[in-house]
This record gives structure tokens, C-alpha cells and sequence, in this order.
């Protein structure tokens, strides 16, 4: 039974089905977020003690000069009637910082302030007298665009009841200082949350730098450098230094795996090429001589020697990438005029395409710098890539042109296409569209091999492809006139 390790998922199991995000970006959100709502609880936390301060004091006020009247009215009720003495007692110079009044049970005022009778305006008197949502305790209330502290209540006197006793004190502005103090409070709390988001933001970017230095280091390394290129941090946290290490490590093994899987390759390639050639020149030499076979065993000697030879090719072409990947793929550049280069390449191909390649004419002459027997390889390739996936009626076409700075050169079929999804992975080792292309011959190698040796004469190689309308495959290189 086959054992297929996992890496454990990390991170909070509501977390799963959310698209991920960038260790940057939760880290920031989340600082952030602690930050502000700590900071925020302090704003909110700072402006109920301001309002404390600047309104509590006058509840208690209010809640003893309440206490206290009842008391002196009481004192001067036995000296003079009620209703003097709870005049009297308003007229008080102590009790003048407050207005009051008093209604008697059928609702009509029977003693009240001098202020509220001298100093207020009208509208405002009788916005306060009237006002109907008076609470027993002191509270805070917005009458007529000004701020007060008010309360209002039964009346009694021992036995006797007066009716409501009502107070109310002006702090409008007490309170405008507060509401100054609270947007200031607010500004100074909300400047101070930008800078500590640009801070945060700016000190994360700064603590995960080592780690985008990793993963753009880790993106550049490829299969040729696995034994060269090391992970190399600078003053890097020891958490991401150990990451460096481990994945320096698994560079090691790495390497030491690929190393053997292309000695592997190149070995077996290289032994099994020289018995497949004897066999299949036997086989060749048998078929020639064989005028005494019987025309099955013809057929059956064919189908032997067909699938030796193209066993040999396939050989012949993991031995090519062998040496590409080992470095040891000898190109021997030199000036190249592309227009007798094509010439000849189309007289090579017309043995096994029947006539099928058709060259454009190249205005003026195109040189470039190449190996001149690998780009006819190159070029026979996609010659024969184009053939084998063609109706066996269509032209193939070979054209050549100058554009700007570079020498392209394109081999372009009227086949059934590439699709989109598999254009960037058609030069790939043994990598095959569909089965229809497996049965057409091809091993998977051809292409890579393409690009293996345009690539390693300073070239590049591509393709352009739809479905329907055939490929054309373009091999670019610097115009070297």
C-alpha cells in the first residue's frame, strides 16, 4: 500500500475555505486591529471620565441644593406660611446659581427663581417650564440648543404636598468644552492610529524582507544550478536563517538525486544504443538478403527493424539531452547566412516529405551567429513535427524575416492546432498533448531537444497556435549583420 506523506495545514480552522493571503497582510490587518481597538477603548474610556468630571459634579450639586431646600423650607414653613416660605428660600443668595420653580397640584407655578423670572429669555422659560420628559434624578438634556442639568419630583413638607418641585442648572458651557475636548481627543486619537498602521505596516514589510528574499532567490534557481546555487541571508532572524539551511539541504538532495537520474540516463542511454544498432543493421542486412522470406516474416522483419531504429532515436535523443544537462553539448557558432542554410535544409527534407515543403521567399540576405548542423537539426525537428501532425495533403511552409534586432525563423503547418492550456508546456521532456500524438510516432523528446539546442546557441524558440488553423513554430536569433 502506497504511504503519501502530508504537510499538516496550519492556521485557524475557520480560516479553510477563505482564498490565503499574505503572511504580510495578516499580520498587518491583525497588529492593526488589536491596536485600534486598544486605542479606541482608551479614547472611549478617556471622554466618559472628561464628561464625568465636567458633568457629575453639578448632578451632585443639584442633588444636594434638592436635599437642602426641603430642609430650609421646612425650618421656615413654621415661622411663615408655605408658600412664603418656599419663596423665600429660592430667594436665597446660595440657591441663585439654579432656576426653580414650583407647581402646585393643579399644575400653576406658586414659586419660582428671580433669574428664571428676570434673566431668561421667554421662549426659554417656557420651553423649560414646559419641558414634559423631566427625570427625578439629575440628568443631562438639550433644551432650546443649550445644555442642562435637570430633575424634577413630588414636593411634600411632612403631610402636606406643594406638588413638583423643579431645578435645573445651565452648563452649556461645561458641556461645549467637553465637545471640544472629545473632537480633539477623537482627531488626535485617529492621527495617531495612521501613524501607528504606517509603523506596523512598515515595520512588518521591513521583518519579512529576508523571507521574499528567499522565495525570489528560490524562484531563480534551476535543474542545471541544483548544485551551485546556495540560499545566502544577511542579518537575517535565526527562524528564517534555519529556513535558509533547510532548503539548502533539500538543494543538496536534490541535486544528488538529479545527478544520478541524468548519470542514470546518460549510461543506459549510451549501452543500450550500441547492441540496438548492431541488431537493427542485422536486421537490415536480413531483409536485403532475404529472398527466400515468406512475406509474413518480411512483414514481421520490418515491423522489427522500424520500431529498432526509432528505439535508436529515441536513444540517440536522451543521449543529446544527457550531454546538454552535463554540459558537455559541443556548438561550434559561427556565421550562418540562414538564407542557403533554409535552401538546404527544404532539399533535405524533400526525401521524406513528398514534396510538401515550400519555402518563402526571404527578402535580402539574413545572417546569424549558430551551430550549422544543430539549428539543420533543429529545423529537420520541426519539419518532421509538423509532418507527422498534418493532413498528409497540406503544404508545410518555411519563411524567414528580419525584425528589428533578430533573425526569426518559423515552420508553420496547417494542422489541427494546440490548445491554449498546453502551448507552455509542449517543449517539456516527453511531454505529449493527446494520445492522437503518441500514435503519430513521436516519443516527446523531439521539442525538448528543440529547445535544448536553440537555447544553447543563444536562441529562442516558440510557438503560436489555434485550434483549426494550425502552428507555426518561430526560432529567434540575434541578427548578426
Amino acid at each position: 500500500m502506497k504511504m503519501i506523506r502530508r504537510i499538516a495545514k496550519t492556521g485557524p480552522r475557520f480560516w479553510v475555505n477563505l482564498p490565503p493571503i499574505s503572511l504580510q497582510v495578516q499580520l498587518t490587518f491583525g497588529i492593526v486591529a488589536f491596536a485600534v481597538v486598544g486605542l479606541g477603548g482608551v479614547t472611549a474610556w478617556t471622554s466618559w471620565n472628561i464628561r464625568q468630571l465636567l458633568v457629575e459634579q453639578h448632578k451632585e450639586k443639584l442633588a444636594e441644593f434638592a436635599q437642602q431646600f426641603s430642609h430650609d423650607v421646612k425650618l421656615y414653613s413654621e415661622m411663615m406660611p408655605r408658600e412664603v416660605a418656599v419663596q423665600r428660600v429660592i430667594d436665597k443668595p446660595s440657591e441663585k446659581k439654579s432656576l426653580v420653580w414650583v407647581k402646585n397640584r393643579a399644575g400653576e407655578i406658586i414659586a419660582e427663581s428671580v433669574n428664571l423670572r428676570q434673566d431668561i429669555q421667554p421662549n426659554l422659560r417656557n420651553a423649560l417650564i414646559s419641558y414634559s420628559n423631566m427625570p427625578k434624578k439629575p440628568g443631562v438634556s438639550k433644551i432650546d440648543g443649550r445644555y442642562w442639568v435637570l430633575c424634577g419630583g413630588d414636593f411634600t413638607i411632612g403631610s402636606y404636598n406643594f406638588g413638583k418641585l423643579y431645578m435645573v442648572n445651565d452648563i452649556t458651557s461645561e458641556y461645549k468644552i467637553f465637545i471640544t475636548l472629545l473632537y480633539r481627543l477623537v482627531f488626535a486619537s485617529l492621527f495617531a492610529m495612521i501613524l501607528l498602521v504606517s509603523a506596523i505596516a512598515w515595520y512588518i514589510r521591513r521583518s519579512l524582507l529576508p523571507l521574499q528574499q528567499v522565495s525570489r532567490m528560490a524562484a531563480t534557481i534551476s535543474a542545471a544550478e541544483l548544485s551551485d546555487y546556495r540560499l545566502t541571508l544577511e542579518r537575517a532572524p535565526s527562524e528564517v536563517e534555519q529556513l535558509a539551511n533547510t532548503c539548502n539541504k533539500m538543494l543538496d538532495r536534490l541535486a544528488d538525486a538529479w545527478e544520478q537520474q541524468r548519470q542514470f540516463v546518460g549510461n543506459v542511454s549510451h549501452e543500450l544504443r550500441t547492441p540496438l544498432t548492431i541488431v537493427h543493421g542485422y536486421l537490415q542486412s536480413t531483409l536485403r538478403r532475404g529472398e527466400n522470406l515468406t512475406q509474413l516474416q518480411r512483414e514481421g522483419l520490418e515491423t522489427a527493424s522500424g520500431e529498432a531504429e526509432r528505439t535508436i532515436r529515441l536513444l540517440q535523443d536522451l543521449l543529446e539531452l544527457a550531454r546538454a544537462d552535463h554540459g558537455t553539448l559541443h556548438l561550434q557558432l559561427e556565421p550562418i547566412i540562414v538564407n542557403d542554410l533554409m535552401a538546404e535544409v527544404v532539399e533535405m527534407a524533400q526525401s521524406f516529405s513528398r514534396g510538401r515543403i515550400k519555402l518563402e521567399k526571404i527578402d535580402g540576405f539574413l545572417e546569424i551567429k549558430a551551430d550549422k548542423n544543430r539549428l539543420k537539426q533543429v529545423l529537420l525537428n520541426l519539419i518532421d513535427n509538423a509532418l507527422k501532425y498534418s493532413q498528409a495533403d497540406t503544404p508545410i511552409l518555411l519563411k524567414a524575416d528580419r525584425h528589428k534586432n533578430r533573425v526569426d525563423i518559423a515552420v508553420c503547418d496547417r494542422g489541427p492546432g494546440i490548445p491554449l492550456s498546453h502551448q507552455s508546456r509542449i517543449f517539456e521532456r516527453f511531454y505529449r498533448v493527446d494520445e492522437a500524438r503518441t500514435r503519430a510516432g513521436g516519443t516527446g523528446l523531439g521539442l525538448a531537444i528543440v529547445k535544448t539546442l536553440v537555447e544553447g546557441m543563444g536562441g529562442t524558440v516558440g510557438v503560436r497556435s489555434q485550434l483549426g488553423e494550425g502552428s507555426t513554430f518561430i526560432v529567434c536569433f540575434p541578427d548578426y549583420l
